[in-house]
């Protein structure tokens, strides 16, 4: 082999990456850094797919008559949304019920079940559940005319409600005072005379100062 074509060859070759060197470091953040990406963007389209089902649902059981929703109507629709596995549950009772089976059928999908069950009724009893705001009128006929499309989700305005929006709120009736004054049981003993000195004075207190003093005799 010709000596040029020898150096070529050599010059192409692969240079080795020391692996505690810079280039190395730097290699491996960005594959992190690439890693970390793909998995926030498979958790973002999880979780866009979990919304668009539980919305999906809330659209096919929406009332045609109604044109907005009371708090009340919203948590009834909910605690439906949140019984929707009891016919499966009971399902896989019933199969698991039967004798001369061995072991528990379908034991992974009634641990998903019940998991998911209680996280949802935890946050319908705690800090809210969150549905389209279908007690918004302009809201909820935005949400009926959605086409199940995740990418216009965002037009859809969220509300959050828990069970205590099922209950109506009694309103406490304002404490008033009432202040009755009878006048007809106060008896005026006397009537208002002259004003003395800018002091009003009554009729009798007059009448002692009109009576004549008696004289005190002098000393002798």
């Amino acid at each position: 082999m010709p000596k040029g074509l020898k150096g070529k060859i050599v010059g192409r070759e692969k240079k080795v990456i020391h692996p505690y060197s810079r280039k190395a470091a730097q290699i491996t953040r960005e594959s992190h850094k690439q890693d970390k990406k793909e998995r926030l963007k498979t958790e973002r389209a999880l979780r866009l797919n979990l919304i668009g089902d539980k919305l999906q649902w809330f659209h096919s059981h929406l009332d045609t008559n109604k044109t907005r929703y009371t708090k009340k109507d919203a948590c009834e629709l909910i605690e439906r949304y949140l019984s929707r596995f009891s016919s499966e549950l009971e399902q896989i009772e019933l199969h698991n019920s039967i004798k001369d089976r061995q072991g528990r059928r379908h034991h992974s999908r009634e641990a998903v079940i019940k998991q998911t069950m209680e996280r949802e009724r935890q946050q319908y009893e705690g800090y809210g559940f969150e549905i389209p705001d279908i007690l918004d009128a302009n809201n909820l006929q935005t949400f009926r005319q959605w086409d199940f499309d995740l990418k216009k989700l965002p037009n859809i305005k969220m509300r959050k409600l828990c069970a205590n929006d099922a209950i109506p709120k009694k309103r406490k009736p304002k404490a008033m005072l009432n202040i009755e004054i009878d006048l007809g049981g106060l008896e005026l003993t006397g009537e208002i005379g002259d004003s003395k000195d800018g002091k009003l004075e009554s009729a009798s207190e007059a009448s002692d100062s009109d009576e004549e003093m008696t004289p005190v005799p002098a000393c002798p």
